[in-house]
């Protein structure tokens, strides 16, 4: 696979209308029969062929071994994706490394490299960025259609990073520079919407309609996602919720306020309490494993914290009504570890006859975060779906 081929340039048409049904329907659901996705869509089967003839023309779409129909009992050729010819590239950036992952066309992961940032320049990011994606461009078949950059801050729709607090970035045309480097299609996004859009379609809320992330981490992050579109305003991207106040008595965030989520959430909090508590520098994972394994301290310490993700996550679910709420981040197994003080907080922050709203930990790596990236290029270039 090569970046340096003309087939790089061979994108599809952004889909609209009946179109990126068709190819939605099959990308999430596929290998589907015409006459499913007729009765799926409510189209005639003449307007489907219509319709699909493209798709199949463009390589977007291609028909899979003859199965018979269980509607009209003839043999047909069901509808798929081609998951073997398109690739996407998705890079987390944090503030010392750029994580990178080569995916599917359905954001399977096939492997991944990673780089250090020994310098947070645009310049060198850039450059070490676009590194990572030749060697992925190298490790397989196939062609990389499209880029998908994740980072922390507040990106525009034009690849221009407002601001990035962990990089030290504002204004810079990273979108830009990136997809010169490369010849290649580049979308750059906050990484917890990237995170919540591969949720949307290959996760845990896939086929939810109405449902929310929290992110715990180095910060708070939040996702929203209503009528199966997500909410991605200007300032999606700021991490309003990480100052929502939690514990009038907790500690103060770098912003200077009391007890919010970032005060009492993040990695920076928790350890921070901890080694006051155990007399010595620790981790995150190794406060959980403590407090899992039974230390008074450690305990403590975690369920104090899982309390007040349970009135976070109250809060959002009250605030917003979702169908379902995913914790995420790489401190999400306090949710698990603490389980039983989130849900008590959560309880309490609930009216007593609200619906039980369902919470799904997800314990994620930077490889997720990577593909929520991959996620956000295949959607963007794929089937449209514009930031």
């Amino acid at each position: 696979m090569s970046l340096d081929s003309p087939a790089r340039q061979s994108l599809w048409t952004p889909l609209t209308g009946a179109a990126h049904q068709i190819a939605l329907e099959v990308l999430l659901d596929g290998p589907l029969t015409r006459s499913e996705l007729a009765r799926r869509l409510d189209l005639s089967a003449g307007s489907l062929t219509r319709l699909s003839k493209p798709l199949l023309d463009s390589g977007l779409l291609v028909e899979s071994r003859g199965v018979g129909d269980p509607v009209s009992g003839r043999l047909t050729r069901p509808l798929d994706v081609d998951d073997t010819t398109h690739r996407f590239v998705g890079v987390k950036l944090t503030s010392d490394t750029a994580y990178a992952v080569l995916t599917t066309l359905r954001a399977e992961v096939i492997t991944s490299r990673e780089a250090p940032l020994s310098d947070r320049s645009p310049a060198h990011v850039t450059t070490t960025v676009a590194r990572l994606v030749r060697e992925l461009a190298g490790a397989g078949p196939g062609e990389v259609r499209a880029v998908g950059v994740g980072l922390g801050g507040r990106v525009g729709a034009d690849g221009v990073v407002d601001s990035a607090r962990y990089l030290g970035w504002e204004d810079v045309a990273f979108g830009p520079a990136l997809e010169a480097e490369l010849g290649l299609p580049v979308v750059v996004d906050n990484d917890v919407l990237s995170l919540t859009r591969a949720e949307q379609w290959f996760g845990t809320a896939r086929r939810c309609r109405h449902f929310a992330v929290v992110v715990v981490g180095v910060g708070i992050g939040y996702g929203l996602v209503v009528h199966d579109q997500l909410v991605d305003r200007p300032d999606a991207g700021v991490g309003l919720l990480g100052h929502h106040p939690l514990d009038p008595y907790g500690g103060l965030c770098p912003e200077g306020h009391v007890g919010c989520a970032e005060a009492v959430l993040t990695t920076g909090a928790l350890t921070a309490r901890a080694g006051l508590a155990l007399r010595r520098p620790v981790t995150v994972e190794e406060v959980l494993d403590l407090a899992s394994a039974g230390d008074p301290l450690a305990r403590r310490v975690v369920d104090d914290a899982a309390r007040a993700l349970g009135t976070f996550v109250a809060a959002v679910g009250n605030f917003t009504m979702p169908e379902r709420i995913v914790v995420s981040g790489e401190n999400a197994r306090l949710a698990e570890v603490g389980r039983e003080a989130m849900e008590a907080a959560i309880a309490a922050g609930r009216n007593r006859v609200a619906e039980q709203i369902p919470v799904d930990v997800q314990l994620t790596g930077f490889a997720e975060w990577s593909r929520g990236a991959a996620v956000t290029a295949i959607q963007t270039f794929v089937l449209g779906t514009r930031r």
